[in-house]
């Protein structure tokens, strides 16, 4: 298994590196780029930026995650998601087009680089898995439905804003009437011309002699196609001149490296929009570093993510653009070009940069409808509306969280949705901890194991009630262990004996000790025993020494059929 241990991670993989490894990766590189250039334009588009801040946020982001992230085939830059939240939270605080609005695009950048380096040096990777992946998933389905409708304005060549579902539905049939027949025209031909390729092109290609891994790289690379003839077809039939929207000028050079412009007002108010997008982006990089990663047996350091991620935040607001993170399509294409190591990335930001320099004139009657057309294509494959079902089926608690996170995203835009699914898998996950299963069990005839009384035909005794933890103990959930222990008593009046089996319990902390010091106490003033079975060594470290320990009516059992045997023994059975 690949592990990165060396310092910096690029040492790990810069000592192997060789002639045939150098091949592999500047062929994923140029695949790479192909497909990143329409993709970065698309999604500065997306976020309210001149196009060639998505081109800026395309060239040092991916250098500076090459040299200090632990995925060897991760690619990072603007994505859909984290596009829009820019353009959610920019909007509360300048409008489109002027100097502010790019400023606070750079500061959401330069704060969100910040935070994630932060995380990453205290050790915090740990904190994205309390973020539910059921919640993740319906926020990014429903904010895919959002990125989709929010370009069809762009695809009929009207003027509609919104920033939520409804908004966006009134924005279009308002301004319908007004759709430009030529853009329209470009925008549906491009989106029919995408679909197609993404449904039959690799098979099509396969027919026409090329490998079938070959076919489905070059089937990838359509978008580019689509800009092509469509900047072909706005020059050759004059339709800038029918009011056919096109990007326009785009400056040739390389991103002017330099300190961003800070400000303490604006960096107020995009702080917790920042937290949001570098949660989300974090949530959806290292979700697709870890997958990629399973693929070639390679370990992907969470930590060290969070500081490769934060270093490409902070290059990309030195180059004057937007927050990045890991894309899932374009990382996909990387590792399916045989990407071997980051140098790709490296080879790719190079690519980026020379058609910065010296190609952005040829993008002049690049038409907006042909971006419109690429973001949906790319955004409907995030969709995933079967979660619904599938919660629905298995756990009812992911299902009301999974329509939570979805109906307020749909309903109140990004910003509120992604906050409601985040308190909301906190909330899950409080809810689970504070109310652990605890089973009654009993000894299955002929064995020496324990098991559920309502899932197995067991073996009980009326003086001895067992009841089995399956959860550390801790203060939220500590008094409901309490709860449970007296309504079993309650509802069984024989008991003499209460047995909780502790195996998996992993840790108990002084609130819960409080609790069982209490529970100790009233059984005590009954004329009941509490006995512990099964207590883990880490555990009972803790609490020898304790007044509990001195106090126990009954005594610790180092497995629970050395105390079902004891406790019969008393008995008679």
């Amino acid at each position: 298994m690949t592990q990165h241990t060396a310092s910096w991670p690029v040492a790990g993989w810069a000592k192997h590196y060789n002639s045939q490894v150098l091949m592999n990766d500047l062929v994923a590189a140029i695949i790479v780029a192909i497909m990143l250039i329409p993709q970065s334009l698309a999604y500065a588009m997306l976020a309210g930026l001149p196009p060639e801040v998505g081109l800026y946020a395309s060239i040092f982001p991916l250098i500076a995650y090459a040299l200090l992230g632990t995925s060897s085939t991760l690619s990072v830059g603007p994505v859909a998601i984290t596009s829009l939240m820019t353009a959610a939270a920019l909007a509360e605080v300048a409008e489109q087009g002027t100097g502010t609005y790019l400023s606070g695009a750079i500061t959401l950048a330069a704060l969100s680089g910040v935070m994630l380096l932060a995380f990453g040096v205290l050790r915090l990777g740990f904190l994205a898995n309390f973020l539910s992946h059921t919640v993740v998933s319906a926020f990014i389905t429903a904010s895919a439905i959002i990125i989709a409708l929010s370009q069809v304005r762009h695809l009929l060549g009207v003027e509609a804003g919104g920033d939520n579902v409804f908004e966006l539905l009134h924005g279009i049939g308002l301004h319908a009437s007004d759709t430009n027949f030529f853009t329209l025209s470009i925008g549906a031909g491009v989106l029919l011309f995408l679909f197609a390729v993404r449904a039959r092109g690799a098979r099509v290609l396969s027919g026409l002699g090329l490998s079938t891994h070959s076919a489905e790289l070059v089937a990838k690379a359509a978008p580019v196609a689509g800009v092509m003839v469509t900047i072909l077809f706005v020059v050759g039939l004059g339709l800038a001149e029918r009011d056919v929207e096109i990007v326009g000028a785009i400056p040739s050079g390389l991103p002017a490296f330099a300190m961003p412009v800070f400000s303490m007002e604006l960096a107020q108010a995009l702080f917790i929009p920042a937290a949001l997008i570098s949660i989300i982006g974090y949530v959806e990089s290292i979700s697709v570093g870890r997958t990629l990663g399973a693929r070639k047996r390679e370990r992907v350091n969470s930590n060290r993510e969070l500081i490769g991620l934060g270093a490409a935040n902070l290059a990309s607001a030195f180059s004057g653009a937007l927050p990045v993170t890991g894309g899932f399509s374009r990382s996909v294409v990387n590792f399916d070009a045989g990407a071997a190591t980051q140098a790709a990335s490296i080879y790719t930001a190079i690519l980026i940069a020379l058609v910065s320099l010296f190609l952005t004139p040829l993008l002049y009657y690049l038409p907006k409808a042909t971006l419109a057309a690429t973001i949906i294509v790319a955004v409907l494959s995030l969709i995933d509306l079967s979660i619904i079902k599938k919660t629905w089926r298995f756990s009812r608690g992911d299902w009301l969280a999974v329509m939570i996170t979805m109906l307020v995203t749909l309903g109140f835009g990004v910003e509120t949705g992604v906050s409601c699914g985040v308190l909301t898998s906190l909330g899950l996950h409080l809810y689970r901890t504070s109310q652990p299963h605890i089973a009654e069990v009993g000894l299955v005839e002929g064995t020496e194991h324990f098991r559920n009384v309502r899932r197995y035909k067991v073996r009980t005794v009326p003086e001895i009630l067992t009841l089995r933890v399956d959860e550390s103990l801790f203060f939220a959930n500590a008094s409901y262990l309490e709860d449970q222990v007296f309504k079993q008593i309650y509802h069984h009046d024989p008991i003499t004996h209460v047995v909780l089996m502790c195996s998996a319990v992993n840790e108990i902390d002084y609130s819960a000790l409080e609790v069982l010091e209490e529970l100790n106490r009233q059984l005590r003033e009954q004329g009941l025993f509490l006995h512990l079975s099964e207590v883990k060594g880490p555990v009972l470290d803790r609490l020898r020494g304790t007044e509990f320990m001195e106090h126990l009516t009954g005594c610790i059992y180092l497995s629970q059929h050395q105390a079902y045997s004891d406790l019969c023994k008393r008995y008679r059975y």
